[in-house]
C-alpha cells in the first residue's frame, strides 16, 4: 500500500475493498496504454485487485465525460480514473476538446460526489506526452490512480 508523507500529516491510501473503474480513450493508444498501465500498478500498489477494476475504452477524450457519468451515477464505483492524451496540433481543436473536457468531467465530480481523477495528458508536442507517460514517477496515469483512491477514502471531520 502506498504511504503518502506530507509535510504535516501521512496517510496510508488503500485500494483494497475499493472499485475503481478507467475510462481510457483509444486515440493516442500509443500514450494511452502506458496511462493504463500506469493505473493497473498504482491500484496494486496500493493494495487493490485488477479483479475489482473495470476498464472501459472509448474513442477518444472528447467521450470520457460522458463514460465517467455513467458509471458515476451506477453506484457501483468508489472512483472513476478518465486517461487520455491530447496532442497540441495546427488548429483550434485540441483547445475546445480540453476546455470541454475539463468542464466535463468537473461536473460529473461534483454532480455525482464520485472522485474523477484527471489522467489526461495535455501536451504540446508527442515527445511531452510520451515524457508524461513515463516510468511510475513521470507516469500521469499512476499519479491520476493514486489520486482516486486517496479521494475514495476522503471523509470529512464530521465522518471520520
Amino acid at each position: 500500500m502506498k504511504v503518502v508523507k506530507c509535510r504535516e500529516f501521512q496517510t496510508l491510501i488503500s485500494a483494497k475493498d475499493k472499485k475503481i473503474a478507467l475510462v481510457v480513450s483509444r486515440w493516442n493508444s500509443n500514450i494511452t496504454e502506458k496511462l493504463l498501465a500506469g493505473a493497473q500498478e498504482a491500484i496494486l500498489d496500493c493494495g487493490g485487485s485488477l479483479d475489482e477494476t473495470l476498464q472501459v475504452k472509448v474513442p477518444g477524450s472528447f467521450e470520457l465525460p460522458l463514460a465517467c457519468q455513467k458509471l458515476a451515477v451506477s453506484g457501483n464505483f468508489d472512483a472513476v480514473v478518465a486517461l487520455g492524451a491530447l496532442i497540441d496540433g495546427e488548429t483550434d481543436h485540441y483547445h475546445w476538446v480540453a476546455e470541454s473536457l475539463v468542464s466535463g468531467l468537473s461536473r460529473v465530480m461534483l454532480d455525482t460526489g464520485v472522485p474523477i481523477a484527471f489522467g489526461v495528458i495535455t501536451a504540446k508536442t508527442m515527445e511531452h506526452a510520451l515524457a508524461r507517460a513515463g516510468n511510475k514517477q513521470s507516469n500521469k496515469g499512476w499519479e491520476a490512480t493514486v489520486a482516486a483512491i486517496e479521494m475514495a477514502s476522503f471523509k470529512t471531520p464530521e465522518n471520520s
